[in-house]
């Protein structure tokens, strides 16, 4: 149930990124699905393999390189996803920001389970 509703999450963010960002855009509901579990996959697999790489860069950047990768794997997923448009390097990076945050909160305030989290004040 956790990775349906990851994937469902970021086919809504790539949506919202679509709308927000020129110069991504998103032909139908089915691609966003389809770029939202392929970018599930290349964030599985290929970021790791990537941070691990480029650690160096990394450190000496204070992790601002992290943008980079993100909108690395963001441009990956558009050019294996038909239906999946970003027309540069500065409009995947500005997607991947998008799509970060709205998974981040997405996941602070859903649980794998797909319950609501409430959060309690101190």
């Amino acid at each position: 149930m956790g990775f349906l509703l990851r994937v469902v999450v970021n086919a809504l963010a790539i949506v919202l990124a679509a709308h927000v960002v020129p110069g991504i855009r998103v032909d139908s509901f089915l691609s966003a699905l389809a770029a939202g579990l392929v970018l599930g996959l290349v964030n599985a697999v290929v970021r790791p393999i990537l941070i691990f790489l480029t650690l160096p860069i990394t450190l000496v950047t204070l992790g601002l390189f992290l943008f980079v990768l993100n909108g690395l794997m963001v441009w990956l997923v558009a050019a294996i996803v038909g239906g999946f448009h970003v027309a540069g390097f500065w409009p995947a990076v500005l997607g991947a920001l998008v799509i970060s945050v709205v998974s981040w909160l997405v996941t602070a305030l859903v649980s794998d389970s797909g319950r609501i989290v409430m959060i309690r004040r101190g």
